[in-house]
């Protein structure tokens, strides 16, 4: 099970309500600090960016692949480790809209960890170091450190060599 927290709302549906439980002058600021990091070509400034106007923690030489999407709501809760890879497309999702709720949970990636094209995490995520995830998986589940996993929804593939 994710770890997220659960928000009940009343009348209309969640997102309908967003600018209750997030401010339009923040998704605002992140969508265009996204949308320029999303077509840099400059990993570092990339990184800069998430660091200082998201306050996003992103590891010494992480790698942003094009296109990646790091949530535009709560990009706060998203915390990446060293030396990873976030592949093309990818997108992380720190929040979840629903009709009669909406749920926050951080997202947590390790040091070393791969993550393949066009994926999407799921809040409440947690991959572990060393980790890998395959092209187009739907991460809805924790990962264990070492492990290899992929599919829609993700399943472990191959689990962590123990010595």
């Amino acid at each position: 099970m994710r770890k997220t927290e659960r928000y009940p709302v009343q009348g209309s549906n969640s997102l309908w309500q967003m600018y209750k439980t997030v401010s339009f002058w923040k998704v605002a600021r992140n969508f265009a600090v996204i949308q320029v990091s999303r077509y840099t070509p400059f990993l570092p400034l990339k990184n800069w960016m998430y660091r200082t106007f998201l306050g996003m923690q992103v590891g010494e030489r992480t790698a942003f692949g094009l296109m990646a999407m790091p949530d535009v709501m709560f990009p706060e809760r998203i915390r990446i480790g060293s030396n990873s890879i976030i592949g093309y497309n990818t997108t992380i999702l720190a929040h979840e809209y629903l009709i009669d709720e909406y749920r926050l949970g951080d997202v947590v990636i390790g040091d070393h960890v791969m993550i393949g094209a066009n994926t999407t995490i799921l809040p409440g995520v947690t991959i572990g170091d060393r980790a890998v995830v395959g092209a187009g998986s739907l991460v809805n589940r924790d990962i264990p450190a070492g492990a290899f996993a992929a599919g829609n929804p993700v399943r472990i593939i191959r689990q962590p060599q123990t010595e």
